[in-house]
C-alpha cells in the first residue's frame, strides 16, 4: 500500500521540504504524503529513534528522507542545522513548522520553567527555524512556510502555555506573511482541532479517561479528525494551488471552534473520513475510548 493522497503525485518532485517534529504524529504524516508527491523530505526533531523509523518508512514506500537531529528551541543549532541541510540538498521549497508539545495543567500550577519550555517550543523554535530558512534560502528563491497552530480561539483553558504560544504564531505568521512577501514567500498557518494523534498517548492516563470521551459531543462533525486531514491542508498551502493565499489561517477542526456551546449538537456519523495514510495508528487513549463505546 501507498499514501493515498488527494494531490497528482509528483506535485513536489525535485523540491525539498523540512518538516520539524517530523518522528511522530501530525509530522509523521505529512512527511509521507510530501514524500508521497515526490518530495525530498527533511525530517527535524530531537528522538533519533523517532526520526530514523519515519525515514526507515518513507525509503520503504519508495520516497526520498533524510533527517536531523537538533533542538529548535537553540538558535546556534538551528542556524547550523539550516546552514548545512542548504549545503547539502540546496533550495529549500517549503517549511512545515510542526514540532511543539504541552502537558496538561491549570495555569495556577504551571511553573515557570514549565511555561517557558511549552512557548520554547510551540513559538520561539518555529520563529528560529522560519527566519533561518528565509535568510539561507527563501530570501533568494521564494518558497511556502506552514505554522503548525491550534484551536485557542476560546482560550485553551488546561493548557494556557500552549494557547498563548499558539496565539503568539499566529500573529507571527500574519507578521511575516507581510515582511516576507517581496521575497516571494506565503506563510499560512493550519490550525488543528481535536486530532487522534499520538501525542495523546503522552498526556496524563487521566487525559484519556475523563476528557478524551467528552470531545466528541463538542465537535459538529461529530468525531475526531485524522492526522492525514491536516497534511491535507498543510499540502494545500505548500503547493500552487494556493499561490495567492498568505497570513491565512485553516481550521482544521470539524467545526468545533464555531461551536457556540448553545446550539445542540447530534451525535451522527455523517461526515466520512479521508483514509489517506496507510501507515496510520490510532492513538491508545482514543481506542479506549472506541472500546468504551462498542
Amino acid at each position: 500500500m501507498s499514501y493515498r493522497s488527494a494531490f497528482r503525485a509528483d506535485l513536489f518532485a525535485g523540491q525539498t521540504h523540512l518538516v520539524t517534529g517530523g518522528g511522530s504524529g501530525i509530522g509523521r504524516c505529512c512527511a509521507h504524503e510530501l514524500a508521497a508527491l515526490g518530495a525530498n523530505v527533511v525530517l527535524i526533531g530531537r528522538n533519533v529513534e523517532r526520526l530514523e523509523a519515519t525515514q526507515a518508512e518513507i525509503i520503504e514506500d519508495g520516497g526520498k528522507a533524510s533527517f536531523y537531529s537538533v533542538d529548535i528551541r537553540q538558535e546556534a543549532d538551528v542556524r547550523e542545522t539550516v546552514a548545512k541541510i542548504v549545503a547539502e540538498h540546496g533550495r529549500i521549497h517549503g517549511l512545515v513548522n510542526n514540532a511543539g508539545g504541552q502537558f496538561p495543567a491549570p495555569l495556577m500550577r504551571i511553573s515557570k520553567n514549565g511555561w517557558d519550555a511549552v512557548v520554547n517550543s510551540n513559538l520561539t523554535g518555529g520563529f528560529l527555524m522560519a527566519r533561518e530558512v528565509l535568510n539561507q534560502s527563501m530570501h533568494e528563491h521564494g518558497g511556502s512556510i506552514v505554522n503548525i497552530i491550534a484551536d485557542m480561539w476560546r482560550g485553551m483553558p488546561g493548557m494556557g502555555h500552549s494557547g498563548a504560544a499558539r496565539a503568539g504564531m499566529l500573529s507571527f505568521t500574519e507578521t511575516a506573511a507581510v515582511e516576507w512577501a517581496s521575497f516571494g514567500v506565503r506563510v499560512n498557518a493550519v490550525a488543528p482541532g481535536f486530532i487522534a494523534s499520538s501525542g495523546m498517548d503522552r498526556y496524563d492516563p487521566s487525559f484519556a479517561e475523563f476528557v478524551v470521551p467528552q470531545m466528541r459531543g463538542t465537535i459538529p462533525s461529530s468525531r475526531m479528525g485524522d492526522e492525514d486531514e491536516v497534511s491535507s491542508a498543510i499540502t494545500f498551502f505548500l503547493s500552487p494551488a494556493a499561490s495567492y493565499t498568505t497570513g491565512a489561517c485553516l481550521c482544521v477542526d470539524g467545526g468545533s471552534s464555531l461551536n457556540t456551546k448553545l446550539f445542540p449538537l447530534s451525535d451522527h456519523a455523517r461526515m466520512p473520513e479521508q483514509k489517506a495514510f496507510h501507515r496510520a495508528v490510532k492513538p491508545q487513549a482514543v481506542l479506549r475510548t472506541l472500546k468504551k463505546d462498542a
